[in-house]
């Protein structure tokens, strides 16, 4: 499993060296965007709409736009002094609080983390207690430069950290357009669905559950390969420097052409008024 991230999760005055690991992955069937005439991938530039010109990374910096076309021009140096005085190589553990009193909706994502050299039995006492104690580790943590909120629990007989929104993250629920605020139910089709909610209540089994739409989409694939309904894409034509030499001297060329007109024209004008005064 590929390690993301190494460094510590501390909690008072235990440190315990880990690796992180992601513990999910996106599944999702990727489809590209093809030229229809060609089947060739389409190619995504980097292009100034005012200077009408591809740019590299190097030509971009980072800004704010804090109103309509007004940015605030952060550099690299900008980033890096708000950030030395932080650690991003530890998970440190703020509180401890129960996993039922924070909503699912404050949940983002999930990481597995293993001991790193020499921190089995550390890893191993706070996993026992975080089990003992049925708590997890409300934490904090950097990784890739944003400082984010997480909880450190168990899954398995592993330990899980999450990283978790902050509240201002979280929108406000009555901002929801169009919730009934009327609660005056039929009882008679209140206890209906009750009962159809107990008639379908079973155990949570994951493994039951399965993407339909993936799988359809990887069998229709695999008989389009099999039926032979295949494109090849057409290797881009290499762009010569001649070529493009060749087009800047005929361009060159024709300019200067115009030039040479404007200037005749300019000459037989002034040697036509000199021979009429004279």
């Amino acid at each position: 499993m590929h390690t993301m991230w190494k460094g510590t999760i501390s909690f008072g005055l235990v440190n315990i060296p880990v690796k992180l690991h992601s513990a999910t992955e996106n599944k999702d069937v990727k489809l590209r965007n093809l030229h229809k005439e060609c089947q060739s991938p389409v190619q995504y530039e980097k292009i100034c709409p005012v200077c009408e010109k591809e740019i590299s990374n190097d030509d971009i910096v980072k800004g704010f736009e804090y109103t309509k076309n007004k940015f605030v021009i952060l550099e690299d140096e900008d980033l890096k002094s708000i950030k030395d005085d932080k650690d991003d190589k530890s998970v440190e553990i703020l509180d401890f609080v129960k996993l039922a009193e924070i909503d699912p909706i404050y949940f983002d994502r999930s990481y597995y983390l293993s001991p790193n050299d020499g921190g089995g039995k550390a890893y191993a006492l706070l996993r026992e207690a975080l089990k003992d104690t049925e708590k997890i580790g409300l934490a904090k943590i950097t990784i890739r430069s944003k400082e984010q909120l997480a909880v450190v629990r168990i899954y398995n007989n592993t330990i899980v950290m999450e990283t978790i929104h902050y509240p201002d993250e979280v929108r406000d629920f009555q901002e929801v357009p169009n919730v009934p605020e009327d609660t005056n139910v039929v009882k008679k089709e209140l206890e209906t669905a009750k009962l159809l909610i107990d008639q379908l209540t079973t155990a949570f089994e994951p493994e039951k559950y399965t993407d339909e739409y993936r799988t359809d989409l990887l069998d229709l694939i695999e008989k389009k390969k099999d039926g032979d309904k295949i494109s090849t894409a057409k290797e881009p034509k290499r762009k010569d420097n001649v070529t493009d030499l060749q087009e800047a001297l005929e361009r060159s060329l024709n300019k200067t052409k115009k030039a040479k007109k404007k200037t005749a024209a300019k000459r037989k004008t002034a040697t036509t008024k000199k021979t009429s005064t004279g």
